[in-house]
């Protein structure tokens, strides 16, 4: 890969590789090299710019899970060595809650919980980055509802005035990577489904989903089939049926000894003005940051189905915005 470590495979090994170096080596100071000095670091949660605020979240993270692994599961990606290269990385982490932080008091549990994080690289440097944790996973093996905890962490943040803002169109920072994927089949079929399932059309579940799919989605959920993508995706869509929808980016990938695969980042965009996975409507305006990933395959005659699929979005984010529209604190 011209301008990367010659000590790196491909792109894949680049990205699991330096985030074992970072988190688990515990090679903090390589964020000085690894990413741009100006990244801008989108979450559902806030907008991070500069490589300190980084370095400083990341020991912040340490602290309070000094045994925290990163299982990378799958880096889905397109561009060019040259050009800019652009992962999807989807990792399976495990952490114990061992010291105070910003998930409260340690509880002493051991975590599992998934990770989806679009980061743009070139010339051995990350400079762009989208990131999301399953937050209503970690929250609720730590004894927390996403709404409470979204709640409490207004409170020890000072305030609705004081507290970190989630992101939000408002507060977005331009980074330097324009993209918007590749043209590759199969991350063109999922934003179709995906585009479909937002439009209100669900019949395209039992169409082009798998019967025997296998799904994971936010708070740690594990489910299956065309009833549990329909629950799913239905409990979304229903809370905010008027919000804007828009594909942001959708990469597909062919690659030997995998399966066909595509990457999404998303955004839903409006107001909290239907009965589904938030609750009671209550009118305030909610910007949602999603991923997901997918992988297709031909089980029965020949006819590519989606089989697995991984979609991730921040619950105590979007509970963080109801709160401080509503004042329900």
């Amino acid at each position: 890969m011209k301008g990367f470590d010659p000590k790196f495979k491909d792109f894949p090994d680049y990205i699991i590789g330096i985030t074992k170096e970072i988190w688990e080596d515990r090679g903090i100071a390589t964020l000085h090299d690894y990413y741009a000095p100006d990244i801008v670091v989108r979450s559902p949660a806030s907008v991070v710019v500069g490589n300190q605020g980084v370095i400083a979240a990341t020991m912040a993270t340490l602290a309070e899970f000094p045994d925290r692994t990163l299982f990378g599961e799958d880096v889905i990606w397109s561009g060019t060595p040259e050009e800019g290269m652009l992962s999807s990385h989807r990792l399976h982490s495990t952490a114990t809650h061992i010291h105070p932080g910003v998930y409260g008091a340690p509880t002493g549990k051991k975590l599992h919980y998934r990770i989806l994080a679009d980061c743009h690289a070139i010339d051995n440097q990350i400079n762009d980055e989208w990131l999301i944790r399953d937050q209503g996973a970690i929250v609720r093996q730590l004894g927390w509802q996403p709404k409470e905890f979204a709640r409490d962490l207004i409170a020890r943040e000072g305030g609705p005035e004081n507290c970190v803002t989630p992101y939000t169109p408002a507060n977005e920072v331009a980074g330097p990577y324009k993209g918007t994927g590749n043209e590759n089949e199969w991350g063109q079929r999922y934003a179709d489904i995906l585009t479909r399932i937002m439009g209100a059309d669900f019949t395209v579940i039992p169409e082009a989903y798998d019967r025997g799919a296998n799904l994971s989605y936010p708070g740690g959920q594990e489910t299956l089939s065309f009833e549990g993508a329909d629950q799913f995706w239905m409990g979304l869509r229903a809370s905010f049926p008027n919000a804007e929808f828009r594909i942001h980016h959708a990469i597909g990938r062919d690659d030997p000894m995998m399966p066909p695969r595509a990457a999404l980042r998303w955004t839903l965009h409006g107001l909290h003005e239907g009965w589904g996975a938030f609750g009671t409507p209550t009118g305030a305006e909610v910007f949602v940051l999603g991923i997901c990933h997918a992988e297709f395959g031909a089980l029965v005659g020949g006819e590519p189905k989606l089989r697995r699929e991984w979609a991730l979005f921040d619950e105590t984010a979007i509970w963080k915005q109801i709160l401080l529209k509503t004042g329900e604190l």
